[in-house]
């Protein structure tokens, strides 16, 4: 278990990013039981596969544009848009000018620490 749960501070600087997908970085920031909050760096072209997970989600655009397709609707987002995916919608996205994505989970992502 990462060790910065529950942690009141957290800086991100002192976070590493793990390599997730071709092009994806992923920075677990904070969490704890009941919330996650993931920041994610993706490269021009970079992929989040379709897929779903038993975890309310929403995603906030920092920066950058991406084409997100939420259960079976596809629609190009840009920073400051943000996406709501209920428990096992399937979404992915593909980056269309390199940028990062906060993503907000409930509960936690057990399979991210």
């Amino acid at each position: 278990m990462k060790d910065w749960k529950d942690k009141v501070w957290n800086y991100n600087a002192d976070i590493e990013g793990e390599n997730c997908a071709p092009g994806v970085c992923r920075k677990v920031l904070s969490f704890t039981d009941e919330l996650m909050c993931v920041e994610n760096h993706f490269e021009k072209g970079a992929v989040g596969a379709l897929h779903h997970h038993p975890h309310t989600q929403i995603t906030y655009v920092v920066s950058g544009q991406f084409e997100f397709e939420i259960d079976g609707v596809k629609k190009i987002v840009n920073p400051g848009d943000t996406m709501l995916k209920k428990d096992s919608v399937e979404h992915g996205c593909v980056c269309l000018e390199a940028g990062i994505l906060l993503d907000i989970f409930s509960p936690m992502r057990e399979d991210f620490v």
